[in-house]
């Protein structure tokens, strides 16, 4: 069970970033550097955009990050008009958004995966930002033809190696290895040894293994065996200069694990023994505000018995004058309410007299309007032709009934002759006696 979870344990710290992924995006921004001043970036954007030449850590350290991004906007700008797809100019204090849908639009343009959240650009940094120009260095370098030759090593002479280039050559034969408080690692050198005849010492040298926070030391038979003793022909003087000139740029810094409970132990330590420092200022500078307080407050206090004292007198009158104040406003409002009563009972007569000076002036000009009596007039003209009209009618009708009278009578008449001819004598003589 031992032997398999030792396995697993293996298994998981092979899975786990090692240290250099932090290094990553630093290796990036100098290539990235590296393609831009093969394409003259220094002669042909910085002076025309009035930006100074980067840093090669420019793109991988979180600075400005306006001044960041108005960097990489316009490195994007000037790389798309070097790939004929020119973009509109950006300028510093544009709108982030604004300026990221134009970079988005015209990278899309240009044939350039977008396949990135848009807001990673307005940061000015981070690998984002160092893929996007990555690639348009890239295209850039294509189009202008540019070719990477082979590299050239100079073998004349049968020299040794640059010293510069020993960085990448140089085995990991020892370290050394620097142990801080708690186990920490400060840091690593890593040093190459020889056996060197001169000195008379051959050192068995081992393999340091880093496991955790412990070192194991390799077994001497896992390390190749010369059968026959190594003799150096370099003077041992400029051999030992050689290599103090070259420690420095050997050296390795592990960083601490942010997770150790022996760092969150020494921030406790720090920050108590800060608090502590700060609380002891604190409490001075709290007493002495305190004690500051108390002081003003005695003194207002004294003052404003002083005060009351000095100025009783002038406090009761004061008293007595605001009540003689608030019977009179009293009074007065008393007064205001009759008043207003008035003037309501006056606006109210105001209106009375008005419509009677108003039916007074129409009756007035009645009197003095001759239209009723002219309309008199003329009803009675009327009137009498009417009238003579009536009895010029009434004359007809009463011709009218005398004519029908008398044919009457002639007939009435002609009747009793023919039956009794003496009768109508008789008739006649009573007829005209009625």
């Amino acid at each position: 069970m031992a032997e398999g979870g030792g396995a697993e344990t293996r298994r998981t710290d092979a899975n786990e970033p090692g240290p250099g992924v932090a290094f990553i995006p630093f290796m990036l921004n100098e290539d990235l550097m590296d393609k831009l001043k093969i394409l003259n970036y220094e002669k042909d954007f910085c002076p025309a955009y009035d930006i100074p030449p980067f840093s090669r850590h420019h793109f991988a350290l979180p600075a400005d990050s306006s001044q960041q991004f108005y960097h990489f906007a316009s490195l994007v700008g000037w790389m798309l008009s070097m790939l004929g797809a020119p973009m509109e100019r950006v300028q510093e204090y544009d709108d982030p958004n604004a300026t990221v849908a134009k970079v988005i639009g015209s990278l899309k343009t240009a044939g350039v995966p977008t396949n990135f959240p848009p807001a990673k650009l307005k940061q000015g940094h981070g690998s984002i930002v160092m893929q996007v120009l990555d690639t348009l260095s890239e295209n850039c370098l294509q189009k202008s033809k540019w070719k990477w030759n082979m590299p050239r090593h100079d073998d004349e002479g049968g020299g040794e190696p640059d010293i510069d280039d020993m960085d990448e050559d140089i085995d990991d034969e020892t370290a050394e290895v620097k142990i801080g408080k708690g186990g920490e690692f400060d840091d690593i050198t890593d040093e190459t040894t020889f056996a060197d005849g001169s000195d008379g010492e051959d050192d068995d040298v081992g393999a340091v293994g880093l496991g955790g926070n412990k070192l194991t030391m390799m077994d001497d038979s896992a390390m190749p065996q010369h059968k026959e003793a190594l003799i150096s022909k370099a003077d041992a003087t400029e051999w030992k200069l050689e290599v103090e000139r070259v420690l420095p740029s050997l050296k390795i810094h592990i960083r601490a694990d942010e997770k150790d409970w022996r760092v969150h132990r020494e921030r406790i330590d720090k920050h108590t023994g800060e608090i502590d420092t700060q609380l002891i200022e604190t409490k001075q500078h709290l007493t002495r505000l305190h004690d500051d307080i108390s002081k003003a407050i005695e003194k207002m206090a004294s003052r404003e018995k002083y005060v009351n004292s000095q100025l009783g007198t002038q406090l009761n009158e004061f008293r007595l004058l605001n009540d003689t104040s608030s019977e009179a406003k009293a009074r007065y409002n008393s007064s205001n309410g009759g008043v207003t009563s008035l003037t309501r009972e006056l606006s109210a007569m105001t209106d009375e007299l008005d419509t009677t000076k108003a039916q007074m002036e129409e009756f007035g000009q009645s009197l003095s309007d001759a239209a009723p009596l002219v309309k008199l007039k003329q009803s009675l003209t009327q009137l009498k032709v009417d009238i003579g009209y009536a009895d010029v009618r009434a004359g007809v009708l009463t011709h009218i009934l005398s004519a029908y009278a008398m044919s009457k009578k002639i007939k009435l008449q002609k009747e009793l002759n023919i039956s009794r001819p003496g009768l109508l004598s008789d008739t006649y003589g009573e007829f005209n006696t009625v």
